[in-house]
């Protein structure tokens, strides 16, 4: 039922104005079908376009398809400058094209000041009989700040004055009976349609999740990193203050670092920035979330009231290296980036800064100068080892320990929060533990 629907809207006689959604939770085979599909339409001779809301998640959908998959900034974005106005959109050049998107569910109605989703539509359906597959799953957290995911929402969708096809697929397909990860995530999905929502689900008896009491956190942790490496092992969190307190105890009491920063240290991209990555042509822009290791420091100076340093890093999800200035403050701040007083601080004392300007200094030209001031642009950035649930989406690990520690009783009967555990549940490959089970 689901290939013939594939294949009705994938016809090139099919209405222009359309749209499929393809949702389905963990384990319904939904990453199968898709990589069945690419191969499907190649050999039909029917073009098509992969894409994915971040870098980490375009080459997760490049791997299990087997072909290129691209960031959707990169594909539909002007590069930054070149006199254009902020993410402009490009024209489609593509025709009879079928556009696959995959983690579809993170995908807003705004980011970094542009509407993406909008954007996205505008540019696929200006292309000669182009259309799109969303791809992605609704037990997921929806985009911050949004009470569902706009871009798997039907009548969002039909506001733009699409038609849409929609398959959610509900069944296991994939073999339950030895994945713990997968059994409880599909218990967790399936509890979600429950009124009243009850305390969530958990299931032990498996070799692949574990209940994980906090005194064996640290010994837990030290013996994924030496088995897998510090790369394949994420601890999960609810907030970035949890988060924050995690890192600072992994650092001193595992790692045994003590300096601030350390080669070879894990980063998470805190917020959007487009400046350094113009300088790399296999970079469209670094995404928030995105993950980074230090390759090298050069040093660090502080400027304007903040603390920055010069740092090559290597972004393991681009295969790309590249020297930009972060900033330091960020890395055990409790915000997620810096706050909005020390962002207006920051330009603030970039904006008004007389060895860049002169009094008489047109507000257009001060402007202009600091979107490529290194100082202003610096990339915010945080310490990778605990991170919260939204920064972890359209990424997998193959060990993933969820902090269920700090949760109000309340909180354990709300949508938010069984959202909030299938996603960090889905995150795992190889062995997931749930760290103080409620």
């Amino acid at each position: 039922m689901t290939a013939a629907a594939l294949a009705r809207f994938c016809r090139t006689s099919a209405l222009h104005e359309s749209i499929f959604l393809l949702c389905g939770y963990a384990g319904t085979g939904k990453t199968t079908l898709v990589s069945a599909l690419v191969r499907a339409l190649h050999q039909a001779g029917v073009a098509t376009v992969l894409l994915a809301p971040t870098g980490r998640a375009a080459k997760v959908l490049a791997a299990y398809a087997d072909y290129p998959a691209s960031t959707i900034h990169r594909k539909i974005y002007y590069p930054p400058g070149q006199g254009r106005p902020f993410a402009a959109v490009m024209d489609n050049p593509h025709q009879h094209t079928v556009f696959i998107v995959d983690e579809a569910s993170m995908i807003g109605a705004r980011d970094a000041g542009s509407d993406v989703l909008t954007d996205l539509i505008h540019y696929v359906y200006s292309g000669h009989y182009c259309r799109i597959i969303f791809v992605g799953d609704t037990a997921q957290l929806p985009p911050v700040g949004c009470k569902d995911s706009p871009a798997l929402n039907p009548a969002e969708l039909r506001s733009y004055g699409l038609r849409v096809s929609r398959v959610q697929l509900t069944h296991t397909v994939r073999q339950a009976g030895s994945s713990g990860i997968l059994f409880n995530a599909t218990a967790q999905r399936k509890q979600m349609l429950l009124d009243p929502l009850e305390r969530p689900y958990f299931n032990f008896n498996f070799d692949d999740v574990f209940a994980l009491p906090g005194e064996e956190l640290q010994e837990t942790i030290t013996e994924l990193y030496d088995s897998d490496g510090i790369e394949e092992t994420v601890l999960i969190t609810r907030a970035n203050w949890r988060a924050t307190k995690f890192n600072l105890a992994i650092r001193s009491q595992i790692l045994e670092r003590t300096e601030e920063l350390s080669r070879d240290e894990q980063l998470l991209v805190a917020k959007n920035n487009y400046h350094w990555a113009s300088k790399i042509r296999k970079l469209d822009f670094i995404a928030n979330g995105d993950t980074a290791r230090v390759v090298r420091i050069y040093g660090t100076e502080e400027r304007y009231g903040f603390r920055f340093a010069d740092v090559r890093l290597e972004f393991p999800y681009r295969s790309v290296e590249l020297d930009c200035k972060i900033i330091l403050e960020c890395l055990t701040s409790d915000a997620p980036a810096l706050t909005s007083d020390q962002q207006q601080t920051l330009f603030d004392a970039v904006y008004n800064d007389p060895v860049l300007f002169t009094d008489s200094t047109p507000r257009y030209v001060r402007l202009k100068a600091m979107k490529t001031n290194p100082y202003f642009q610096a990339l915010q950035v945080k310490y990778a080892y605990a991170i919260t649930c939204h920064k972890a989406q359209g990424g997998q690990w193959a060990n993933v320990i969820a902090d269920l520690g700090g949760v109000a009783p309340d909180a354990l009967t709300t949508l938010d929060f069984h959202r909030w555990l299938y996603t960090a549940t889905t995150r795992a490959t190889r062995r997931l533990f749930y760290l103080n089970p409620c």
